[in-house]
């Protein structure tokens, strides 16, 4: 029989995606035939599939996590923002048209049949369906329709894992405020929390995780930490007149060395000159949305890496030190 679990977060940006695309990685790693599933995604940029079917970006990276091929099942329901309050509403991979956010909030209950029919396709062809959630489950005002957070979590019968964001800061209210809004049907489903992006000693953390475990008789299942980046590159064109853009679009340009580090983690270092390939897990890191990635300075590093993997990474996700270092 086939298995669910739900990742859902005390926001938006939590990081969900991460521990969704992390779980399916080591459920396959494990031999068990996983995939991703989130019914209802809100993003203004899409996958197109082999078959032309239009999907959220997330769940390709969760799916590559799966070490399988992007399916338009693994999100139905896709909404692509017009305005602040309207989008286009795409349904397994085809847009049926365009919807005030009122309109689509009353007749988004009509998707539920092509969830189910997306959710249990799925589950037939795989072991493990790990679902994501969207935004907060405690968003009460929008809980009485709600198919994508505990909604979902009760039609697939699915445990649950929250996601906390400690690097913004208000860590254990925002995970203690989301359970006391949860109904007490709904709070019981939640197994476990997970805080993401920590930096630092979880020694000193360690005293609030047992607090909030006292307070809500929920574990703290995992800590999950940052990545540290530093490079050496080398290019035929001078950097200091032409520019990072100029400078990685030479044909010889090329990453010589890398060296990184998972929050306090000891630092590897990977010789790329010398034929060393990246490893697995740093890749997936630097692809991953929610992975929060720091470097002294990130712009480059964030291009160069986009000119190595042939495609932008997105620098919402980068932080630079040096930056952070001239506000002191």
């Amino acid at each position: 029989m086939t298995k669910a679990i739900m990742v859902q977060g005390t926001m938006s940006n939590a990081g969900k995606s991460l521990v969704t695309a992390g779980l399916c990685r080591i459920f396959h790693q494990d031999g068990y035939k996983v995939a991703p599933f989130k019914s209802q995604n809100m993003a203004l940029n899409s996958f197109i599939t082999a078959k032309g079917a239009e999907m959220g970006r997330a769940q390709v990276v969760q799916a590559e996590a799966a070490g399988i091929e992007p399916d338009v099942r693994m999100n139905p329901i896709l909404l692509k923002p017009t305005s602040d309050s309207g989008s286009q509403v795409i349904v397994n991979g085809k847009a049926i048209g365009t919807m005030p956010a009122a309109e689509y909030y009353k007749y988004k209950k009509n998707l539920v049949p092509d969830i189910l029919e997306a959710f249990r396709s799925l589950s037939a062809e795989n072991d493990v369906i790990v679902i994501e959630g969207a935004g907060s489950p405690a968003e009460i005002n929008l809980k009485d329709q709600d198919i994508v957070n505990m909604g979902m979590a009760r039609m697939a019968k699915a445990p649950v894992l929250l996601v906390a964001d400690i690097d913004r800061g208000g860590v254990f209210a925002s995970i203690y405020g989301t359970l006391l809004l949860l109904e007490p049907e709904e709070r019981a489903m939640v197994k476990g929390v997970i805080i993401n992006k920590f930096r630092g000693d979880v020694k000193i953390l360690q005293p609030g995780l047992d607090m909030l475990e006292a307070k809500t008789g929920i574990p703290v299942v995992g800590v999950l930490p940052m990545l540290h980046v530093d490079i050496e590159t080398y290019s035929s064109q001078p950097l200091p007149k032409c520019g990072v853009y100029r400078y990685c679009q030479a044909p010889d340009f090329q990453i010589l060395l890398v060296t990184y580090g998972f929050d306090d983690e000891q630092l590897v270092t990977v010789d790329m000159a010398c034929g060393e390939p990246l490893p697995p897990d740093f890749l997936f890191a630097l692809e991953n949305p929610n992975v929060l990635k720091v470097a002294h300075n990130a712009q480059f590093e964030r291009v160069c890496f986009s000119r190595y993997l042939g495609h932008w990474l997105d620098p919402h996700q980068w932080r630079c030190s040096m930056i952070m270092a001239n506000y002191l």
